[in-house]
């Protein structure tokens, strides 16, 4: 289900990894949709399950290349990874995911795994477009990237939607400590949030092409959480 596509930043091609609800059992739209940001290791087999796994329960979802400035085999292409670049890449995939007549730019929520996870909590908090956020083991919410400040938690107080979030007890960043931080802050700012956090996993417990990480049992209680939540924020 999942295919590529191409959108433009800063007038240059950027490709995007995309999904849409099998037309069999789904119909043609328009379609609740997802930005999704990819995790560290890029727009890989991992991304598209998530891509797959959201189609089959009625989601499109758009996941564009991040590492677009740098290309994804740099050495060094995750530490150029700026938050204004981030939210510049944002705002075009949501451009991109307007010209779609399928997608119904009124259900959009935004999620990812890993430093995706990050990206989605900073998005939720600079731009007004999503209606529900998910973040999966988001490492460093609590620093920037690129500029001296803020970080996506100083950010916290401007996100207007729910969040999700699931985090392994055995990982280190985001530790159990760092987790406690960005639920006291949500709550602090009122967000409403659901936070799920699993024994016997560390980072990437859901990423089954990590079979030193992955873990089934936790993953799959993950998946039908959020899927459940998804659906009672974008299918009212």
């Amino acid at each position: 289900m999942a295919h590529w596509e191409e959108m433009t930043v800063d007038g240059k091609p950027v490709k995007i990894f995309a999904g849409m609800p099998p037309k069999d059992t789904r119909g043609d739209g328009p379609h609740p949709a997802f930005v999704i940001c990819q995790h560290a290791p890029g727009l890989d087999a991992f991304v598209e399950r998530v891509i797959d796994r959201l189609a089959e329960a009625g989601y499109a979802s758009f996941a564009w290349d991040a590492y677009h400035r740098t290309g994804a085999d740099h050495p060094e292409r995750r530490e150029r990874v700026t938050d204004d670049g981030l939210i510049t890449d944002m705002k075009a995939t949501l451009a991109h995911m307007a010209k779609n007549p399928k997608v119904d730019m009124r259900r959009v929520g935004i999620m990812g795994h890993c430093m995706g996870g990050r990206t989605a909590y900073l998005g939720a908090a600079s731009i007004d477009a999503f209606k529900v956020c998910g973040v999966f083991w988001g490492g460093s919410i609590l620093l920037p990237r690129g500029h001296s400040g803020p970080s996506p938690l100083d950010l916290t107080r401007n996100i207007k939607c729910p969040v999700i979030g699931f985090f392994g007890n055995e990982d280190a960043n985001p530790s159990p400590v760092d987790v406690n931080k960005i639920d006291a802050e949500l709550t602090r700012c009122g967000v409403p949030h659901d936070f799920h956090r699993y024994d016997g996993a560390g980072h990437a417990f859901q990423n089954f092409t990590n079979t030193k990480n992955y873990r089934e049992t936790q993953a799959e209680d993950a998946w039908g959480k959020e899927l459940a939540f998804f659906k009672t924020k974008l299918n009212p």
